[in-house]
């Protein structure tokens, strides 16, 4: 996520409204990991540490960029074997695009979505 900004704020008629990043990172996330074949999101190495410190972070594998009313999302997600990675990858696209906009009231200019790896099927125990 940017560094630069913590917040987006709004400016209403009755006061003014403040939407931290990671919430929309959040948002993002949670809208990606819905989709059918996507067995989760790939984040970087200091939010790997970060978990297994107890640390959740519910946007990793997500990074935004901002500016104005319109965000970009970069998702790096990782793919169940056996299913269709561009079908995955334009649910992931039409997910978080309608979940931002419809909760943050943002325009969302791009979905990027980056294939960071395959993961094989787990065994069922008999």
């Amino acid at each position: 996520m940017s560094e630069t900004k913590e917040y987006l704020s709004a400016i209403q008629a009755n006061g003014s409204i403040h939407i931290a990043e990671e919430v929309i990172a959040s948002i993002a996330a949670l809208a990606a990991n819905e989709i059918e074949g996507v067995c989760g999101l790939s984040a970087n190495l200091g939010s790997d540490l970060a978990e297994m410190l107890g640390v959740r972070n519910l946007g990793k594998g997500v990074k935004l960029d901002i500016s104005g009313e319109e965000v970009s999302v970069d998702c790096n997600v990782i793919v169940l074997y056996g299913h269709s990675v561009l079908e995955i990858a334009k649910n992931v696209q039409d997910k978080v695009i309608t979940a931002v906009e419809s909760m943050t009231g943002m325009h969302v200019k791009q979905v990027n979505v980056n294939i960071c790896g395959i993961s094989l099927p787990k065994e069922q125990k008999k």
